[in-house]
């Protein structure tokens, strides 16, 4: 990506332009949002298989968030291996338990009751895949001195909502599970010190007894999410 003996500024010609009128932007516009409100999250999988090329391909458009420094600090991890995704889950439930015995809190408890989630996690196994998202914390130059990356969180916010995005596109479904802390992932999948798991990805098709909640259709009007100041 970048060199320590290369920091330096170097500008290029804009190498993509999209001239559209008003009117093709609203048009594009109204297709993507059409399209991502077919958008749930599933808990209920098939085991058909998802072909490698197709996570890369969504992986690589990840990558082409944008992100502080231009530092592009993330690396997904994508497990098909159903040694690894039972482990996975064996973790995960573990600590689910902990949370619906009390550990969440009586609120987050209650507030979580019209989505229908337990501490039981089957798509953890059933999904034909799991992406895990790391954040990388700091980076090394090949000489092993260490950098500083800038905006974390929200660098990799944002590439996730990329991968969420084109996942969809390829027409996969996916349920987002934030590890905590299940520190264990780490070094299971080889990651380095600098390296925290910030979310688990389970992807594949939906089974045909899927179901989603009702209160998950509801989403807060445009007056509700957004003020324009012209």
């Amino acid at each position: 990506m970048f060199a320590k003996e290369t920091l330096e500024y170097t500008a290029l010609p804009l190498p993509d332009r999209a001239e559209l009128t008003d009117a093709q932007m609203q048009t594009q516009a109204l297709a993507f949002h059409d399209r991502m409100r077919t958008r749930h999250t599933v808990r209920d999988y098939t085991d058909r298989q998802v072909p490698r090329d197709v996570i890369e391909t969504c992986i690589r458009t990840a990558g082409t968030a944008p992100s502080g420094a231009n530092h592009q600090p993330w690396h997904f991890v994508a497990i098909s291996d159903a040694d690894m995704k039972a482990r996975i889950r064996a973790e995960a439930e573990e600590e689910e338990r902990r949370f619906y015995e009390g550990g969440g809190g009586d609120e987050w408890i209650k507030a979580l009751e019209p989505i229908g989630t337990t501490a039981d996690k089957p798509h953890l196994t059933i999904a034909p895949w799991l992406i895990v998202v790391f954040a990388q914390r700091w980076g090394e130059f090949a000489d092993g001195t260490r950098y500083k990356n800038y905006y974390v969180p929200e660098s990799v916010n944002i590439a996730t909502g990329f991968l969420l995005a084109a996942l969809h596109h390829a027409g996969l479904c996916t349920l987002t599970h934030t590890p905590n802390p299940m520190k264990f992932l780490a070094p299971a999948l080889g990651r380095p010190a600098s390296e925290k798991p910030t979310m688990i990805i389970a992807v594949g098709h939906p089974a045909p007894e899927a179901t989603v909640p009702a209160v998950a259709k509801l989403k807060k009007p445009l007056e509700q999410i957004s003020t324009f100041v012209e």
